[in-house]
């Protein structure tokens, strides 16, 4: 049975304080027209503009996720796109006044309630779901973090949490189903230790940060005299509660509430893949980075499987975008190492080069003498010059730089090519370019056949 996008029927505002900022904000939620996705609008900018919540925009992730678009930036968006996901809404326009969301209350509850309040609409759109295809893995060997999504029919996530606490221990949370999100998981706050407390604050952070909007861990009995010189700090005097444990004396939610409230911010982390999953996510010790780097992954595979679907055909009666000489002025690669004849299709995104094969080239010879076969590692190097004229087209005066490969990953050869073949290469970008490194998917055709394709990391460096 298919599903119709959803959206607001009515805007609704909220006002607050931003956690780390302590700036007191107001935010708009308002509807918007299918396949808008979440944008954030910072109202309190010149030209209000505009930052899409996708995962390439994600530029810190130490204490909460922060998004950048151009010069605009707004910090702490997890829990707004939680409450969005959760509730299934899948177009919004979120207008801001200020560098932060609004902590309000330290959960996703307050922004579910406001999305009840403005209430929400069925559109004319169908549902654009991601259904994960293969496992895609995200792990960090020395924090002990691993991130899994699996193949499913729906979305769900199983999270475990370890920070060698005590009084935390090893906690554990399930959402089986999306429609449990309000119930389960969205009046989760977030947590912080006493310990961190005031470096935090030394740190400029959490200058917004209230004992109504977190829960505070004591690891161990303190002296009143310290909880009183903290609790200053903060402006909350009178807190008395010292013990081992919850030290604002604050009932939890749920026993299991810092676990819970960990996979409130891996689904509005993941809400940046910028359209719903079908998939399982288990996640262990799980954090805003490593949730950012699964949701970034994802959508590199969803612009890898788009851009297996067109396969780029030979067509002879169409003029080249580049000839050979104009190729020359941006490659410095010459005879016998220039492995692209034609650039097909140039735009700031994508590229389309060829090679023709021949049996006069001299490596047929010995490779091999009774079948000669294109050797993998010339074909690797025709995709990086191809993947090179993409890169320097990107970058003023191409002519003062050069591109320098740093990785390839999961590269595949699927055929053999053999003398008089044509080489059609495709490369597309999938990540903007940042401090001067580029992320390619490239893929190597003859005729209708995938033969080779991997993705590419390359860094543009000015020419000494």
């Amino acid at each position: 049975m298919s599903e119709k996008q959803r959206t607001l029927v009515n805007e609704v505002s909220l006002s607050g304080k931003g956690l780390h900022s302590g700036i007191d904000v107001n935010v708009t939620f308002k509807p918007a027209p299918p396949n808008h996705g979440y944008k954030f609008c910072r109202t309190d900018l010149p030209g209000a503009p505009l930052i899409d919540a996708i995962a390439e925009n994600v530029t810190e992730t130490s204490r909460g996720t922060t998004l950048v678009q151009g010069e605009a930036s707004v910090a702490t968006i997890e829990h707004i796109l939680a409450a969005f996901a959760g509730m299934r809404v899948d177009n919004a326009l979120i207008e801001i006044n200020g560098p932060e969301a609004p902590i309000m209350g330290g959960s996703s509850r307050m922004f579910v309630e406001a999305i009840k309040k403005a209430g929400i609409v069925e559109q004319e759109e169908e549902r654009n779901y991601y259904a994960i295809r293969e496992k895609i893995t995200f792990s960090d060997e020395e924090h002990g973090v691993d991130l899994i999504i699996y193949p499913d029919d729906r979305f769900s996530a199983h999270v475990l949490i370890d920070y060698n606490s005590k009084i935390l221990g090893n906690q554990y949370a399930i959402l089986d189903q999306i429609d449990d999100f309000e119930k389960e998981i969205a009046g989760s706050r977030t947590f912080v230790f006493f310990h961190e407390l005031e470096p935090l604050f030394r740190m400029g952070l959490i200058r917004g940060g209230d004992l109504e909007n977190a829960v505070v861990i004591l690891e161990r009995e303190v002296e009143q005299e310290e909880i009183d010189r903290i609790a200053k700090m903060f402006n909350k005097p009178g807190i008395t509660k010292h013990n081992a444990g919850v030290l604002n004396n604050t009932k939890l939610r749920y026993p299991n509430e810092p676990a819970r409230h960990k996979l409130l911010d891996l689904m509005g982390d993941l809400a940046l893949v910028g359209q719903p999953i079908k998939g399982k996510v288990v996640a262990t010790r799980p954090g805003h980075y490593s949730n950012t780097r699964l949701a970034r992954l994802i959508r590199q595979q969803i612009k890898r499987q788009a851009t297996k679907k067109e396969i780029p055909l030979l067509d002879t009666t169409r003029p080249a975008v580049m000839d050979i000489q104009q190729i020359k002025k941006l490659l410095p690669h010459r005879f016998p190492f220039l492995m692209v004849d034609k650039i097909l299709e140039l735009s700031t995104n994508h590229v389309i080069g060829m090679k023709n094969t021949t049996y006069n080239e001299a490596f047929f010879q010995g490779h091999f003498e009774q079948e000669h076969v294109f050797p993998g590692v010339l074909l690797v190097e025709t995709m990086a010059q191809v993947g090179g004229i993409l890169v320097l087209h990107n970058v003023d005066e191409p002519e003062r730089y050069s591109t320098y490969f740093l990785k390839i990953e999961r590269l595949k050869f699927r055929h053999k090519i053999i003398p008089g073949d044509t080489i059609i290469v495709r490369a597309d970008m999938t990540e903007p370019i940042r401090r001067n490194i580029v992320i390619m998917y490239c893929q190597a055709f003859v005729g209708e056949k995938v033969v080779a394709e991997g993705e590419m990391t390359a860094q543009v460096i000015k020419n000494k």
